[in-house]
This record gives structure tokens, sequence and C-alpha cells, in this order.
């Protein structure tokens, strides 16, 4: 029963811990210039990353948006 109970309290907080570590970067489209948060690294060629490497919360990237993300309208 404890080894039990043991092995579900590491599974929640091997899971919790990741959702900690979340991450949110500044991405812009190379066409539109239309930039946006997302919460992975860019892969597609179409987006480029902008700003510092990453933001520790949505709210963080979501004030810094308007600073590094030149945007053409």
């Amino acid at each position: 029963m404890i080894k039990q109970l043991f092995l579900a309290g590491a599974a929640v907080a091997m899971l919790s811990s990741t959702a900690l570590a979340a991450e949110y970067y500044i991405v812009q489209d190379k066409t539109t210039k239309k930039c946006r948060v997302v919460d992975a690294r860019p892969t597609e060629t179409t987006w480029v990353q902008v700003g510092p490497l990453a933001f520790k919360t949505r709210d963080e990237a979501d004030k810094q948006i308007a600073v590094v993300c030149k945007e053409k309208r």
C-alpha cells in the first residue's frame, strides 16, 4: 500500500513539474508580419521567433509582445 502511494505521488509530481516548466515564445509570421504568443518553440519555417528566448508565463509574453514585435500594418 505504501509503495503504491509513493508511486502515485511520484507520478503526480512528475506531471506537475512539466506543467510548471512551461515556456512561452513570441513568434512572427514571415509574410504577414503578425505576431503571437505560443507555448512551443517554432519549428515551422513560416514563423520566426522574436524577442528573448522564452518567457516563464504567458502574461509576461503578452506584455512584451508590443515591445519586441514590430508589426507592419
